[in-house]
């Protein structure tokens, strides 16, 4: 058994393993489709002395990053959500042209672009390379490095010690933390802050939301183990915001331990609540792998009945959540046909595991399945409202998490009674 990435402490038995499968973000290009790819365990435990949830076993980086097909400016939902988080900080901190952004996994570029426009100084710090180019290209400076004790003095050399840091839906990726973290500290100027965004814990278990776990995302974080972390690595965590991206996401602000700042009513509530709901106990995560089980059974119920009845389903979305959906739930063409994505780095491969064909959102058009299973379930209304010729045709989506449910084509909402 592995150790804590926190604390170092000998980690229990995992509460839920989903198997062995490929990594979520390794697509498959037609002329490799009988070739098998990598396999890893994918299994999650929680550590009683620092409350870390984390995998058990852990994919080198380079890996998974050196190279990637995630682009954040594909979803509308991502880049307005990115916009309103730059207002929102630009206000916070009072930004001006005097102050230094530092992005870490600064992805093409679609938030700090909106810093620049406010004429302040960004850098953004990007470990895939055709991505970081892509950021290049739009003028967003960019080093192509990953994060940590080995960039600090580039930065601060050539950049300068930084005002404002971001993470956003990085901390989750990182297998070294504690060394991550103390770079943060680092390349912070004195009064400087750092503000990361990540899934937070309450809600996947809450809701279900097993598919968020892959490879790629070596930690779960709960306030409570954060606090932990920053301290452990001199900084202190004074402010949280909840936001409804991804399924349920917190925004947390760190500045230095030394900092006089204030914590806010609304972490110190959000730390109680947590001690309330058990998740600074083993107890808490002990029926979530059941209800996981149950949903997997359930969805595979779903679209086998409907194929049963001679129905055609595709998919929406190729997101890496998505992968682990259906390679946990054993879901491949015999059940789903297809799926599209609006991403073109993406058309044409196939997804990992499964082999579904990605093609481009036009399909749904041309070869009019009966449904459509919206894999990124966090955007769902994104895409129903993108796709109102496909309901016009009759189609209709599914949504997997955290029910597996037919959307009614009348409903405001996105997430509907499930349907068995």
């Amino acid at each position: 058994m592995s150790d804590c990435i926190g604390c170092s402490a000998a980690l229990p038995a995992p509460f839920l393993d989903l198997g062995e499968t490929p990594l979520a973000n390794s697509y498959v290009s037609p002329e490799k489709a009988q070739k098998p790819e990598p396999r890893y365990p994918l299994a999650v435990a929680y550590c009683p002395q620092c409350h870390l949830v984390q995998l058990t076993h852990r994919v080198p980086p380079e890996e998974m990053f050196s190279e990637y097909l995630y682009f954040s400016s594909y979803s509308d939902t991502v880049v307005q959500h990115a916009r309103r988080m730059v207002d929102s900080l630009t206000q916070k901190f009072s930004l001006g042209p005097s102050h230094r952004v530092l992005e870490i996994a600064s992805n093409d570029g679609y938030l700090l672009q909106f810093f620049k426009q406010k004429g302040i100084q960004v850098l953004g710090v990007e470990p895939a390379a055709n991505i970081a180019e892509v950021a290049v290209g739009k003028s967003i400076p960019t080093l192509n490095r990953f994060f940590g004790p080995q960039t600090v003095e580039e930065i601060r050399g050539t950049y300068g010690a930084a005002d404002i840091i971001i993470g956003n839906n990085v901390l989750a990726h990182v297998p070294e933390i504690n060394l991550f973290l103390t770079a943060v500290a680092q390349c912070l100027s004195p009064q400087g802050h750092a503000s990361f965004e990540f899934p937070y814990l309450k809600d996947l278990l809450d809701h279900r939301e097993f598919d968020t776990i892959y490879h790629e995302h070596v930690s779960y974080f709960s306030l409570s183990a954060i606090q932990i972390l920053a301290r452990r690595n001199g900084l202190k965590l004074f402010d949280v915001e909840h936001h409804p991206i991804h399924g349920g996401s917190v925004r947390v602000f760190l500045g230095l331990a030394s900092n006089d700042e204030p914590v806010s009513p609304a972490l110190a509530a959000m730390l109680a609540g947590e001690e309330a709901a058990g998740l600074t106990t083993a107890a808490k995560y002990r029926d979530f792998s059941r209800e996981v089980g149950q949903l997997a059974e359930t969805l595979v119920k779903m679209l086998s009945e409907l194929r049963a009845q001679g129905k055609r389903i595709a998919g929406y979305g190729a997101p890496a959540k998505g992968n682990t959906l259906l390679n946990f739930c054993r879901i491949g063409t015999d059940l789903i046909e297809f799926t599209v994505d609006r991403s073109p780095y993406k058309q044409g491969l196939l997804l990992p595991g499964s082999r579904i064909p990605i093609h481009a959102p036009e399909a749904l058009l041309e070869r009019k399945p009966d449904y459509a299973v919206i894999l990124p379930w966090n955007i769902a209304k994104e895409i129903v409202g993108q796709q109102q010729e496909f309901l016009n045709l009759g189609g209709q989506f599914i949504v997997p998490v955290p029910s597996p449910a037919i959307l009614s084509p009348s409903a405001d909402n996105t997430r509907t009674a499930a349907v068995h």
